[in-house]
């Protein structure tokens, strides 16, 4: 089982096929499992890295608080361990935050970014209500119950569900808190418009609430592709795994031809 030594903290990590790199950030709660048909279906044309986030499923609890600036930096370090000097970075959810954030802070080890019903800010009701919810159960140690709940939510085999069902049981609470805290007063709308780096922003057509996420990072972001996936929630790396997969290639792909007709 590949781990990283992180001053203290050992990070679990995998890496799967060649090419060039994408990094995937789950959400709370959830692990590197969320992202299975990605590894599978993308690794035949790119290197895939996933890792959980600390206190999360096979990477070690935390002493020091989990915000996003922490996970940045145990990304760039993860890229360091792997020597991969740039990379394309894909955040899931709240992961879409943290994605935003690596792009704002280490636009000179990316390639660029990939944002799945993600958000800059959280600004509805609704979002808010889930995230406190979040916040409240982490804090009752009731981490049994948001691991049934969110992996129930994205899973779509019985296979799948097991597996991420007992990976996000062994989370750690203090840390699954700390992570919905974090999420919970993020805003990074105003600091948009200094990402240069293109942006893919993919979101499904039922996720009716995140429709003004998707907008308000459309507008914002200097460069990005907005792509509306039919007949589908938030649950796009599980529920919509081969329409995500043939817009993340394509993105990839034209951004690299981009990159090599300008050098």
């Amino acid at each position: 089982m590949p781990m990283l030594d992180i001053d203290g903290a050992n990070l679990y990590y995998t890496v799967k096929g060649n090419g060039i790199p994408i990094v995937f950030i789950h959400p709370p709660v959830l692990t590197s499992s969320n992202f299975k048909y990605q590894v599978e279906g993308l690794s035949r044309n790119f290197k895939v890295i996933t890792f959980d986030i600390r206190g999360h499923g096979r990477s070690q609890y935390s002493d020091t608080p989990i915000i996003y600036s922490l996970i940045v930096k145990d990304i760039k370090r993860l890229l360091d361990h792997l020597n991969i000097q740039k990379a394309f970075i894909c955040g899931y959810s709240t992961g879409g935050s943290i994605a935003l954030e690596y792009l704002l802070n280490a636009p000179d080890r990316a390639l660029g970014g990939i944002v799945i019903s993600g958000m800059s800010e959280v600004k509805d009701r609704e979002l808010k209500q889930k995230i406190s919810l979040g916040i409240s159960l982490a804090n009752k140690k009731a981490v049994p119950l948001l691991a049934l709940a969110i992996s129930w939510g994205n899973s779509n085999k019985q296979e799948l569900f097991n597996k991420m069902f007992n990976e996000a049981l062994t989370g750690d609470a203090i840390n699954i808190e700390q992570y919905y805290r974090y999420s919970l007063h993020y805003n990074c709308t105003n600091q948009l418009k200094n990402i240069t780096l293109p942006v893919l922003l993919v979101y499904g057509e039922k996720d009716k609430p995140f429709h003004y996420y998707a907008e308000l990072l459309h507008k914002n972001l200097p460069y990005n592709e907005l792509q509306v996936i039919n007949h589908v929630k938030h649950q796009i790396p599980t529920k919509s795994a081969n329409d995500l997969n043939r817009l993340i290639t394509h993105f990839i792909e034209m951004t690299m031809n981009e990159i090599t007709q300008r050098y």
